[in-house]
């Protein structure tokens, strides 16, 4: 149980992508940390775009970067809607700022691209939003994951495996 005594923060709204959100839910939990589903506020429920539902444990605006040791933020289209929310943003902000490992796949870039956190980082993410992490001020890789320091990205799912290895690496050495 690599991960015991952690606790983890994964980002939830609707039309999340349900394997992005539950692969790294469960991987993580499956080495022992805690997991938390902290949601924008909108709802205490959320709809992956397959249809999987998942219960919210904290909203945005209840949590704290020093609550958690690292964020997950999921992609599928809720990362539009998550950047809407300036206590999410607050929070994915300031757990970049206080050195926390924050995590990002397929379209939650998007996220990091309105926290403002890309600046002179190298990231990946889905192709379709490269232009947006580019003009973000990062340097976009096309790889299966990508490490920057306390940054972690990927681009689609079938990076999952790579993506939760790299989780896990950085929660270790910590």
């Amino acid at each position: 149980m690599k991960l015991k005594g952690k606790r983890i923060a994964i980002l939830a709204e609707d039309i999340y992508e349900d394997l992005e959100l539950w692969y790294p839910l469960l991987r993580m939990k499956e080495e022992g940390a805690e997991v938390k589903v902290i949601g924008t506020g909108s709802a205490n429920q959320y709809t992956g775009k397959h249809g999987l539902p998942v219960q919210v444990d904290l909203s945005a605006d209840q949590v704290r970067a020093d609550d958690f040791d690292a964020v997950i933020i999921p992609g599928g289209y809720a990362p539009d809607r998550m950047r809407r929310y300036e206590a999410l943003l607050r929070f994915v902000r300031e757990a970049f700022e206080k050195g926390k490992v924050v995590a990002s796949i397929c379209h939650g870039p998007w996220v990091l691209v309105s926290a403002g956190v890309l600046k002179g980082r190298t990231a990946t993410c889905f192709f379709a939003i490269k232009d947006d992490v580019i003009n973000a001020g990062a340097k976009y890789v096309d790889q299966e994951v990508v490490r920057d320091g306390n940054l972690i990205t990927s681009r689609m799912p079938a990076d999952l495996p790579a993506f939760c290895r790299e989780i896990i690496k950085a929660l270790s050495e910590g």
